[in-house]
């Protein structure tokens, strides 16, 4: 049975490289040959990952295509409820893959999880 792994990501995407961090330490868990169950909860600031059109100043897609390719390695990735809508973000298209989650849902990943990382 393959390890479960929740991360909790909540920092500002631009405002430091926590993002980015937290980004790369989960695709490489998703790579993994050991093939982890990863799952990615985005709350508070960090909701806005979940929007696309994003790039990184340069033409670059920057952590967006950091979250597609984690998407793509199978890694389950929700969105706080709350944090979205308290952004105006609720309405708005989400990457694919991406969906709105709530806290119960986060509440079972990390009873489930056998680690727990946060960002």
């Amino acid at each position: 049975m393959p390890q479960k792994i929740a991360i909790v990501l909540h920092a500002a995407p631009y405002g430091s490289e926590r993002c980015l961090s937290a980004l790369r330490i989960a695709n490489m868990l998703a790579a993994h040959d050991e093939q982890p169950e990863v799952t990615v909860f985005l709350m508070s600031d960090a909701t806005v990952l979940a929007l696309p059109g994003q790039n990184d100043g340069q033409g670059g897609q920057g952590l967006q295509s950091h979250l597609q390719m984690l998407i793509e390695a199978g890694a389950t990735v929700r969105v706080c409820r709350t944090c979205a809508q308290n952004r105006g973000l609720l309405e708005l298209p989400l990457l694919p893959g991406t969906a709105i989650g709530n806290l119960t849902e986060l509440t079972d990943w990390i009873m489930a999880a056998d680690k727990v990382l946060t960002f």
